[in-house]
């Protein structure tokens, strides 16, 4: 179901320009949330399955975005929105009306901003934006934990709408992440649009084992200013 209600232009204006707020948007679709200067581009961030943008690691990637120029517009479904009202947990629904969902923001938007408007997410986000950019085209694509395939499933690839994407594609992958492991998507064949970046020794939310000597915070950063590279690359 598309949302025919627009968003406050002033209001969204405003927290565009301060590089900070948040915007309410049509009541079917909750609140944004903007954060960073737009310098390199322009990003509307989507979150994964269990946890919303208030994850440890989606509110450190945002603000490691920020810092190199990228800007945020992160938003909820509204099943996790219900979530959080009810104070339960709850699967989300069919992907196609997430697809539809996050449409309908993009279609709020886009009438307001000058920048392109790129499209990502969080594992499940990630894999929302690539079947809307699939359908109806992007600017381009920023893929965090991209789930290939669900866990100790790796027969089950979510690959087929792939050969559809037409847009710029960033993966930023850990290497030992249980949805994607560097040894099996180096034996994908992934569209020519697509570019993986392996963060070391990382897993699902990027956090590599103590024996590597990373972080996470710092993996966080390295993918973070490979997103603004990829970004600047194909402005």
């Amino acid at each position: 179901m598309r949302i025919n209600e627009s968003i406050d232009a002033v209001e969204l204006r405003r927290a565009l320009e301060q590089g900070a707020g948040s915007v309410e948007g049509p009541e079917e679709l909750g609140p944004l949330q903007v954060q960073g200067e737009c310098r390199t581009g322009r990003l509307l961030l989507t979150h994964g399955a269990g946890a919303g943008q208030d994850s440890n690691f989606l509110v450190e990637l945002r603000r490691a975005l920020a810092d190199v120029g990228v800007q945020t517009l992160a938003i909820e479904f509204a099943y996790l929105r219900r979530m959080r009202r009810e104070g339960r947990r709850r699967p989300p629904p069919r992907v196609e009306k997430l697809v539809e969902e996050l449409a309908s923001w993009r279609d709020a938007l886009s009438p307001h901003l000058e920048a392109p408007l790129w499209l990502g997410g969080k594992s499940m986000g990630g894999r929302v934006a690539s079947m809307l950019a699939a359908r109806d085209g992007a600017a381009g694509l920023v893929l965090c934990g991209y789930p290939f395939h669900p866990p100790r499933r790796p027969e089950r690839h979510r690959l087929d709408h792939w050969p559809e994407l037409r847009c710029p594609t960033l993966v930023v992958q850990g290497e030992r992440d249980p949805f994607g492991t560097r040894d099996e998507v180096e034996g994908y064949d992934l569209p020519d649009v697509a570019e993986v970046r392996w963060l070391k020794d990382g897993e699902h939310d990027w956090r590599p084992r103590r024996a590597s000597g990373l972080t996470r915070i710092e993996l966080i950063h390295e993918g973070a200013r490979g997103i603004a590279e990829f970004m600047a690359r194909h402005a």
